[in-house]
């Protein structure tokens, strides 16, 4: 006897994290068949996924090995067809097709010969147990069936909160002042609601904008399914960066807390993944063992909800994060650092209201010292004094003057607060004027033609007698970081480069070599 999981990309987005599952899956495959499970050899346990095309082509090679007659059984609905030959056309009777993309169709037992008639595959109608379909308004049982794997969103249900899904299910948390978190792997709707409403919502006793696909009438049939506890610990696998060896690398042991979880199965449906955490001290171990979370279902008539140990599937589509060794690099500080200290890194006085800068596009005939103070020196400026108008007007006249003017603030002009942003604005264009401002009291020109930039810079702060601005020591560690680091990679480089550079004398030597053996 072979067990096949059909459908199992429902289970993980990747077929090796499927793979992973087996030993999950496998236990939880003993675990359900109880007392007989524990003495039946479970090496035979395969997954299935038509749509993936994950192991259909092992399984049917495996059905041609065995030879003899191959029946296939399952409950209904649970697509055992996959493993049969494609859907046949359609013909009037007596040919009828034998498989169909409808769900529970097979109506009685179809025989697929193979191999020369060597053996054969017997297709035997689903194992009807009864579903959720009866109490779903008709428009919308296709619902339940869940076609892809569902991307759960984590819901969080605090005390006093229940979790509804669709008007079907409710879970209620009855464990005082435990949070629960609940991640839904189902095609149906999700609300997290005070349990009052979502009683009354289950009930039918009262009607929401909270969407719901029961039946009307069935309120009366909503039963306790049972009380669940959340038994199974999943402390490591959910601790995340204080049990990683990347991170804090603590032992579960030594965590004040255990986190707990339970998958809670809703038949034909899909299954809800719950967690909780809980405080060490909070755990009760009198009567000779563990009190553990427990949460209340409703279901119609208490049927169709059963438990198993979680899978952990929202770990399983979560973004992996890379190990610290393999991590993408911090951006480096140098852009930051560059225009923050060096030359033109100063605090101008309040009364400096703009500076504005003439000078012509190209640098010949004395304009190279005003384009770097206006590539260099100007960012810094306004870096540190955003409330400073600074504007600058290029021109084609290269014969023309470069300057740089100061304008100081009248007192009754002066702000006590900064500004706008309107009034922080810079502008690069060829017409700006120096009309466009605010009215001032006073302006000072300096001549920045034929001059080097650090002239031109040392008469702007002794000018404006502006406070250079000073490294702090966090500033000055980082700067030296810097400077170590282009050591490194200096000394990386020169020693890639001597790499290369003998391997590049190593093959231009053993193709002189090979060389001379063809001349022979």
């Amino acid at each position: 006897m072979s067990f096949i999981i059909t459908r199992s990309d429902l289970l993980a987005p990747q077929k090796e994290q499927v793979d992973k599952l087996m030993p999950y899956l496998v236990q939880v495959l003993r675990a359900a068949l109880g007392s007989v499970g524990q003495g039946v050899r479970l090496g035979n346990v395969h997954c299935v996924s038509a749509k993936r095309g994950w192991w259909t082509t092992q399984i049917k090679d495996e059905i041609r090995e065995r030879g003899g007659g191959v029946w296939l059984v399952g409950k209904s609905h649970g697509r055992q067809d996959v493993l049969l030959p494609p859907p046949q056309p359609e013909q009037r009777f007596p040919t009828m097709p034998t498989v169909s993309h409808l769900p529970g169709t097979t109506a009685s037992p179809i025989r697929i010969p193979f191999g020369g008639g060597k053996g054969e595959v017997i297709d035997l109608p689903g194992l009807a147990r009864g579903s959720l379909e009866e109490y779903v308004v008709s428009q919308h049982r296709s619902d339940l069936v869940m076609r892809q794997r569902i991307k759960p969103v984590q819901y969080v249900i605090k005390p006093g909160q229940s979790l509804l899904i669709s008007g079907l299910v409710r879970i209620t948390p009855s464990t005082p002042g435990i949070v629960v978190l609940a991640y839904p792997f189902v095609p149906l709707t999700a609300h997290v609601t005070s349990t009052e409403k979502a009683i009354a919502i289950n009930t039918q006793t009262h009607s929401s904008g909270v969407p719901t696909i029961a039946k009307p009438g069935i309120g009366q049939k909503m039963a306790l399914a049972g009380s669940f506890q959340l038994q199974w610990d999943v402390t490591k696998q959910r601790a995340g960066p204080l049990t990683s060896s990347s991170a804090a690398g603590l032992s579960v042991n030594a965590l004040p807390f255990i986190v707990l979880a339970v998958d809670i199965l809703i038949e034909g449906c899909g299954w809800v993944e719950l967690t909780a955490q809980v405080r060490l001290k909070d755990m009760d171990y009198t009567g000779g063992g563990s009190k553990y979370p427990t949460v209340d279902i409703w279901s119609p008539n208490g049927d169709y909800i059963a438990q198993r140990q979680p899978m952990n599937g929202w770990l399983l589509g979560k973004t992996k994060v890379s190990p610290a060794g393999r991590a993408r690099p911090r951006r480096s500080m140098k852009g930051l650092y560059d225009i923050r200290l060096g030359q033109g890194a100063a605090i101008l006085p309040r009364d400096v209201k703009r500076i504005h800068l003439d000078f012509a596009f190209k640098i010949s005939n004395g304009h190279f010292g005003a384009r770097k103070v206006w590539r260099n020196y100007l960012p810094r400026l306004k870096y540190h004094n955003p409330a400073v108008s600074m504007t600058v007007n290029r021109s084609q006249d290269q014969a023309g003057p470069a300057t740089l003017t100061i304008f100081y603030a009248s007192p009754h002009n002066s702000p006590t607060s900064p500004p706008s942003s309107a009034a922080t604005s810079s502008s690069t264009t060829s017409n700006t004027s120096t009309s466009d401002h605010t009215p001032f009291e006073r302006a000072e020109t300096i001549s920045m033609k034929h001059r080097h930039e650090s002239q031109i810079l040392s008469d702007l702060l002794n000018l404006t007698k502006a406070t250079p601005v000073v490294a702090s020591p966090e500033e000055e560690a980082g700067l030296q970081a810097l400077a170590d680091e282009k050591k490194r990679s200096e000394a990386d480089r020169a020693r890639n480069a001597a790499y290369t550079e003998q391997k590049r004398q190593e093959k231009a030597l053993l193709d002189q070599a090979r060389g001379a053996i063809g001349a022979s």
